[in-house]
């Protein structure tokens, strides 16, 4: 495992931080007025990129070998299958 440093957890955690006060303000902004799609479609991406950060630093997945990462990909790609066909099935 590589060396973990406070600077880094400290960054990442103040890299979330913003990302949801962006998420906030994508649905409370007076300044910008973003219509409901591009405030929704704003949220789904800063969650991917929050995820992807806690993944990678906080779940030390960063520093793992190579086919656990693919493992993992696998198992996302597989659940988000799942969700697609499920929401099928109910429509």
């Amino acid at each position: 495992m590589a060396h973990d440093s406070v600077k880094l957890y400290s960054a990442i955690y103040v890299a979330l931080l913003a990302a949801a006060t962006l998420n906030f303000l994508l649905f409370e902004s007076t300044f910008v007025e973003f219509t409901y799609a591009q405030a929704v479609g704003g949220t789904l991406l800063i969650a991917t990129i929050k995820t992807l950060l806690i993944v990678a630093y906080f779940q030390h997945l960063r520093w793992e070998n190579r086919s656990l990462t693919y493992l993992m990909g696998i198992a996302l790609a597989l659940t988000m299958l799942l969700m697609a066909a499920a929401t099928y099935s109910i429509s």
